[in-house]
């Protein structure tokens, strides 16, 4: 009797090259367009400089000797002095809060989230408006953005320290906490906008409207270290964000601790957003639009979303700036006026598109 030999099966996995390759396509498509994006907002303004000589400096800075900076001196300093800082701290602070959003939805579960949520951007304004009503100049250039910077992450602490109850911090009620303290902290910025003069007020409704004309190598050496901190901590709870998808108990049930998971998440989002709008004011939805965005797409696996929401905001944020310096002739405008009228139809139709799924609101 002849022995029938059996090939070993192997298994099939139709989907897993498809979302590899849709992968890999994203994220070029996402290097591709941060790379464009930079070099056409470098070389946009009021004094125009070709995206060639743009590249030609970029190169000659990396040591390729064969690149050609520009010939004009102006045009050298215009792009180093101004207009490279500023595309950085956009890519900064859009990638910031891309990853800020993609962290508070995995930790929230919901797709509504955003660092705004336990009170980071408002507690930074409040900080912000104190130091520039007050005319407090006792960290020279960095008073206003390092009281943005302290009140923000105090903010989010008393959000989070508000919303525990005998050891555990409940979801619903750190939202409810949430809005509560931005309801508090807005009331403060508009008393502070009353007991200012009119130079004091025009100030804090610029910053309140979000703006990157003020950066300076300064504030991208100052934010580059806590967003790469920052970064690094967002991949490495990855893991734990998609275990705790599964709900609360079946997490603990896998080893993860649910509420040091919490405490960590709010803690790196409130330093690395807080750091962020302490230089270019509030900005709102990059953190709401882009994670969920790019979950439709990538899935809800947070070890690639997170990665791909820094790309993602780097590149929704730098291309904003590059529209609101471009838009109107002679002016720069507000960065969060653009991000609001991207997010703002965008966070209604989310609101239908839930409410579709659900069969009603909740």
């Amino acid at each position: 009797m002849t022995a029938t030999v059996r090939e070993p099966v192997r298994p099939v996995v139709p989907e897993a090259a498809p979302r590899r390759l849709r992968t890999g396509l994203l994220f070029g498509l996402l290097v591709a367009g941060i790379v464009a994006v930079s070099l056409v907002s470098a070389a946009s303004g009021q004094f125009g400089i070709p995206v060639g000589e743009v590249a030609g400096s970029v190169l000659h800075w990396l040591g390729l000797d064969w690149a050609t900076p520009p010939a004009d001196r102006f045009a050298e300093a215009t792009l180093w002095q101004v207009r490279f800082p500023r595309v950085l701290m956009a890519l900064l602070v859009g990638g910031v809060l891309g990853v800020g959003g993609a962290l508070m939805q995995g930790l929230f579960g919901n797709p509504l989230a955003e660092p705004a949520v336990v009170g980071v951007s408002s507690g930074a304004a409040v900080g912000a408006c104190l130091s520039i009503v007050s005319g407090w100049t006792f960290l020279g250039a960095f008073t206003t953005p390092g009281l943005a910077f302290a009140t923000g992450l105090v903010t989010a602490v008393v959000v989070y320290l508000l919303s525990r109850s005998r050891g555990r911090t409940e979801v619903v009620t750190l939202l409810l906490t949430g809005i509560a303290v931005n309801a508090v902290a807005g009331a403060v910025i508009a008393l502070l906008m009353f007991l200012g003069d009119q130079a004091a007020r025009e100030q804090i409704v610029f910053w309140q409207l979000g703006s990157l004309a003020s950066a300076r190598w300064q504030a991208v050496w100052t934010i580059t270290p806590v967003a790469a901190v920052a970064v690094v901590v967002a991949v490495a709870l990855s893991r734990r964000l998609d275990l705790l998808a599964l709900g609360d108990r079946q997490a603990r049930h896998l080893g993860v601790d649910v509420e040091r998971l919490r405490q960590v998440t709010i803690v790196v989002v409130a330093l690395a957003v807080s750091a962020a709008v302490s230089y270019s004011g509030i900005i709102a939805f990059v953190g709401l639009v882009v994670p969920h965005l790019l979950r439709m797409v990538l899935g809800p696996g947070h070890r690639v979303l997170v990665p791909a929401s820094l790309l993602g905001g780097a590149l929704l944020l730098a291309a904003a700036d590059l529209l609101a310096r471009t838009a109107v002739e002679h002016a720069d405008l507000p960065i969060g006026i653009l991000t609001g009228l991207i997010g703002g139809p965008f966070f209604f139709w989310l609101l239908l598109r839930t409410r579709r799924q659900s069969g009603g609101w909740a």
